[in-house]
């Protein structure tokens, strides 16, 4: 991890087109402003996180899902007559 020191009104760049600029530092309280290009998303860790989870959980099927489905792709018996 990179560890800088910054005071308000100074930036730290990533990358070409990332700008990071202390705006305010009271307390314990850091307000920071983020200038990036809008393909590039921009979350606070914990709600990144969150979004990682719900899409988890979105894409991740049932356990009766998967037998209904299983149930669905079952050949017929031809067999049988």
């Amino acid at each position: 991890m990179l560890v800088l020191t910054r005071r308000a009104g100074e930036s730290v760049m990533i990358g070409d087109d990332v700008v990071i600029t202390v705006l305010e530092a009271r307390g314990d309280v850091i307000r920071l402003g983020i200038q990036a290009p809008r393909d590039v998303q921009v979350h606070r860790e914990e709600v990144y996180r969150e979004l990682q989870e719900a899409n988890r959980a979105a894409a991740s099927p049932t356990e009766d899902a998967v037998h209904a489905l299983a149930k669905m792709l079952e050949k017929p018996d031809t067999t049988a007559q």
